[in-house]
C-alpha cells in the first residue's frame, strides 16, 4: 500500500505479506499514515467504502470505471513512476527484494537533494569510524 501527501513529496508505503489486501488492511494503514481530519482521496475499491466512519476522515472516490482520475492522479503517478524506476535501474525484481527496492526508492523519491551530486551524497552518509 501506498500513500502521498497531496502536492508534495511525502510517502508513505507498507508492504503486505499477502496479496490481496483488505478493509483491515488499509485502515491499519490509514491510522498509521494519515492525520485525523485529513482528506482522504481514494480509488472506488471495496476495502475503502465506509472507511470515513471508521477514522475521522472527509473520503472522495474516484470511480475509475467511470474514467474518474482527479482526486487520486497523483498516487497513481507514483505507481506510474516505480515501474519507470524499476525497469530503468534494475529492469526487474523479485518479491524477496522488493522490500529493499522499496526503501531506496522511498527514500531517493522523499529526499531528492541527497543525490543532486556525488560528492554532497558521499558527505552526508559516509563518516569516519574510530578505531583502535
Amino acid at each position: 500500500m501506498m500513500g502521498k501527501e497531496r502536492g508534495t513529496r511525502r510517502l508513505a508505503y507498507e508492504i503486505l505479506p499477502h496479496t490481496n489486501p483488505a478493509r483491515i488492511d488499509a485502515l491499519n494503514f490509514i491510522k498509521e499514515h494519515v492525520e485525523e481530519g485529513s482528506s482522504l482521496l481514494t480509488d472506488g475499491g471495496s476495502i475503502y467504502q465506509g472507511i470515513d466512519v471508521l477514522f475521522p476522515v472527509t473520503h472522495k472516490v474516484d470511480i475509475h470505471k467511470k474514467f474518474e482520475f482527479t482526486n487520486t492522479s497523483e498516487i497513481e503517478g507514483m505507481f506510474g513512476v516505480l515501474r519507470t524506476y524499476i525497469r530503468r535501474m534494475y529492469h526487474h525484481v523479485t518479491p524477496q527484494k522488493f522490500p529493499d527496492l522499496m526503501c531506496e526508492f522511498y527514500f531517493r523519491f522523499s529526499h531528492p537533494e541527497m543525490f543532486k551530486n556525488p560528492r554532497y551524497f558521499l558527505s552526508k552518509t559516509l563518516y569516519l569510524v574510530p578505531t583502535g
